[in-house]
């Protein structure tokens, strides 16, 4: 298959997270922070919340961390969260979702739109980009000894509905409303979680031509995937097979 799936790009970057680690737990805190604010700190009474820590404990983030931040949140004294998504293209026509968490919306707007331009994007208004792709629970997990006609029946075992098969890190999708069934019925299976999100689907990949247009590409993405108020990106790029390894060599 020529080109990599997105998801699997995905996963193939968080490999290399150890440097990350730190970045990924606040994001995760923030969000667990925003959820305990929107709706109690009680993850039985708070979907939301249990969303949070179920996307924190696939990430490994530690349990007393996640106790910490649902304590803080209730003594915090921040303003309100606001989860905003932002769209727009990358370089080569590759489109991008955004999604934040703020609690000031014109300094994140004014960071993300800077952010687009020096990479060789463009912020697009809402609903440019977001037609292309689906809301879904998105379980990227360690591929291991699995065949891709094993992951096939572990996917229609746990009621996942599609499988993107690579050797070392597969994806498999399922319908948002199913997350917390799915995300469970995975580990009664003992999978080994990469990530674990509802999150946004392209329907169609945008190939990029050349290796130097890649390069920009995945500079955006990390651009924005290191501003403190970006919670995860999304996007629709295809490359050629090899140009992954060549990006993060």
């Amino acid at each position: 298959m020529a080109g990599h799936s997105h998801a699997a790009n995905v996963a193939r970057r968080k490999n290399a997270v150890d440097a990350k680690r730190a970045k990924i737990f606040s994001k995760c805190s923030k969000m667990i922070l925003s959820a305990v604010k929107q709706g109690g700190p009680d993850p039985d009474q708070n979907l939301k919340l249990k969303y949070a820590v179920e996307k924190a404990k696939a990430a490994n983030m530690p349990k007393d961390n996640i106790q910490r931040a649902i304590k803080s949140a209730s003594g915090d004294n921040k303003g309100d969260m606001e989860e905003l998504s932002y769209e727009g293209y990358a370089v080569g026509g590759v489109a991008v979702m955004v999604a934040a968490l703020t609690d000031n919306r014109n300094r994140t707007a004014a960071d993300i739109k800077f952010i687009f331009e020096k990479r060789g994007g463009n912020l697009g208004s809402p609903g440019s980009v977001s037609f292309m792709f689906d809301f879904r629970s998105i379980f990227v997990i360690e591929t291991g000894e699995r065949s891709e006609e094993q992951l096939m029946e572990l996917a229609l075992e746990v009621g996942a509905d599609d499988v993107e098969f690579d050797a070392e890190a597969s994806t498999l999708l399922a319908d948002a409303k199913n997350f917390i069934e799915v995300k469970e019925a995975l580990e009664s299976q003992g999978v080994e979680f990469l990530s674990a999100e509802i999150g946004y689907v392209p329907q169609t990949t945008a190939k990029v031509a050349t290796l130097e247009d890649a390069k920009k590409v995945m500079r955006l993405i990390d651009d924005l995937d290191d501003h403190e108020d970006v919670q995860t990106v999304y996007a629709n790029y295809e490359f050629e097979d090899g140009w992954m390894e060549q990006l993060e060599g």
